[in-house]
């Protein structure tokens, strides 16, 4: 371990995610951790102070849930990352795990609510969305389905009421929320109209209360609102802040903890509901991963900022720490502000500018980048490239109307954006203009070669993580969800604009790549199928473009922190080759 190179160390280096507990045993709590050397389920038995290993699966595990008495872990089941599957449990502490729906066929998740005794399960296939009530001895009732995507998003505390996410109205990025009984009897709906999504849904968990926390988007950020979904009472709540906000509850049911992002930082506040305070919790500058409060209420977070690895805190003290040697630091983010886009830059401290840079463009498109710590950042770093990266329109956490400016049209717009940010870093001397790399990973990866393509004066190489290449191909074949995504992105599917999807689709535009560029895809991605990928590889070939190919025995990405390394030597070697770089460490 001493030998390897600190950005392998990084990688390595343990760590873990915000630990939940099961509502009514509190002591009796689950994380996930790469402490094996993937990602992987834990336990953890506070009041003995053990720690256990709960998932071994050969591509690691994402989702996992705690029963509320404590008494059983469930975690889904797919094959080799390709997301569909079923939901398995076992003991806490251990024991043997069992199917919990053997009768229904496998899915994609859309959604678990686990209460006392019974359990709701949200299943999609390419037949829509299909909800089932199912518990021990019970044969699975089927609540709810529809061809649209809906997802499961709680049980109310006394275990009779569901609350459903839907798009029944076609437009899942906009979702509305319905309650229903355990009979499939709808109690309330809750839509703010075309446009307009509810998100984040959670239950009161006071007993007897049946209110719903959540979030909208009326005011151009995301505010929180209290919704009675049987008298139909509902509350926005306005807060003076200048960015998008998530809220919890307090275990009595009287204050709201909300976390607030601006600019990629955060920071964390309790909401009084009865007087309105809003009081700041000590939070450092950085990033705050998650937050919850503890039954009794303490507030337990996941922090983080680019020169320090993840940790999980109570207050200003290190809750819980992995087993093993911690992670070398990094150095810090700059902020970047190019034409009105935001983002960041990391750059190397021993050596003079301009530098070697790599644009690394974030997936999504409905997510950003933030001032957190990154393996992948830090070891382009290492190997003497600044970093940029850029929240381009269409990005979240800079409010509705950023984030839906690519509705309609997508691709075009972020390459905007992101050239807006390329000059700025050329003009200012922090970037050698031959030597700048445009990469991505998913949604990074479409955008790495649509620009590729479309603004082939800017670009010296391209490296694409599981990307969109081949638009129509993929919307053939990826996971239903992915589907009604894409059709409310833009405006609807291929059959119906097939122009829009021909002009925003990468393999449209292949004879107009200069420059080499390297693919690097999953054989079992249900987001980014490899078939399309390969369709755009089959053309470069015919073209006889230069370009390299990884392919990998996993989904979208890889929980497997030795293969996670490989991607990466991969990628530091590619780029040394062709701009003579330093080769990987």
């Amino acid at each position: 371990m001493d030998s390897e190179a600190d950005w392998r160390r990084r990688f390595r280096a343990p760590r873990l995610t915000l630990p939940s507990w099961a509502r009514d045993e509190a002591d009796r709590l689950i994380y996930r951790s790469n402490a094996g050397g993937k990602w992987e389920v834990y336990e953890w038995d506070r009041a003995a102070d053990t720690h256990r290993r709960v998932t071994d699966r050969p591509e690691g595990t994402v989702w996992a849930a705690l029963q509320p008495d404590g008494e059983r872990i469930w975690w889904f089941d797919d094959e080799r990352g390709n997301e569909f599957g079923h939901w398995v449990s076992e003991p806490f502490g251990g024991g043997a795990p069992e199917p919990v729906a053997p009768r229904l066929a496998d899915a994609y998740q859309a959604g678990l609510a686990l209460g006392r005794g019974l359990a709701v399960i949200g299943r999609s296939d390419d037949d829509g969305t299909h909800v089932h009530a199912v518990g021990p001895g019970l044969v699975p009732h089927l609540l709810y389905e529809h061809a649209e995507q809906a997802e499961v998003a709680g049980l109310s505390r006394d275990g009779e009421l569901i609350c459903l996410l839907h798009s029944e109205h076609g437009d899942s990025r906009h979702p509305a929320l319905r309650v229903l009984t355990l009979e499939g009897t709808t109690v309330g709906d809750l839509w703010d109209g075309e446009g307009f999504g509810l998100h984040d849904p959670a239950w009161s968990r006071v007993q007897g209360d049946r209110r719903i926390l959540g979030l909208h988007e009326r005011e151009g950020l995301l505010r929180p609102f209290i919704w009675a979904p049987e008298g139909g009472a509902r509350r926005d709540i306005s807060l003076d802040l200048p960015g998008d906000v998530w809220a919890s509850w307090y275990p009595y049911g009287r204050g709201l903890l909300i976390g607030h992002g601006h600019r990629g930082r955060g920071e964390l506040f309790r909401y009084d509901l009865e007087s309105g305070a809003l009081d700041p919790l000590p939070v450092e500058p950085g990033t705050v991963l998650g937050a919850e409060v503890r039954p009794n209420g303490e507030v337990w977070y996941a922090w983080t900022r680019a020169s320090i690895p993840p940790e999980v805190r109570a207050g200003r003290r290190v809750l819980l720490r992995p087993p093993g040697e911690p992670a070398p630091g990094g150095v810090a983010y700059s902020d970047v502000d190019a034409g009105g886009v935001h983002g960041f830059l990391a750059e190397p401290t021993d050596r003079s500018r301009p530098h070697p840079t790599l644009f690394l463009i974030h997936g999504g498109p409905d997510s950003h980048d933030v001032d957190a710590f990154s393996p992948q950042v830090q070891a382009w770093v290492d190997h003497g490239f600044a970093v940029v990266m850029a929240n381009y329109r269409g990005s979240s956490g800079y409010g509705k109307a950023w984030r839906d400016a690519i509705t309609g049209n997508p691709g075009l717009t972020e390459l905007e954006d992101i050239a807006h940010v390329h000059d700025h870093v050329v003009r200012a001397g922090i970037a050698d203009p031959a030597r700048i790399v445009l990469s991505g990973a998913s949604w990074g990866g479409y955008l790495t070669l649509l620009g590729l393509a479309l603004q082939p004066e800017r670009w010296s190489l391209g490296i694409a993580g599981v990307p969109v290449a081949d638009y129509v191909a993929a919307f053939e074949d990826e996971m239903e969800p992915l589907k009604a995504y894409d059709r409310a992105l833009f405006g609807g599917g291929p059959e119906e604009i097939p122009d829009v999807y021909r002009d925003r689709s990468p393999i449209t535009f292949v004879d107009r790549v200069r420059v080499p560029v390297l693919i690097l895809a999953g054989h079992n991605d249900p987001r980014c199928p490899i078939r399309q990928i390969e369709h755009y590889i089959t053309r470069l070939e015919e073209l006889g473009r230069p370009h390299e190919v990884y392919r990998y025995e996993a989904g979208h990405g890889s929980l497997v922190i030795d293969e996670v390394i490989r991607q990466l030597e991969v990628q530091l070697d590619f780029a040394s080759r062709h701009l003579g770089t330093v080769r990987p460490l």
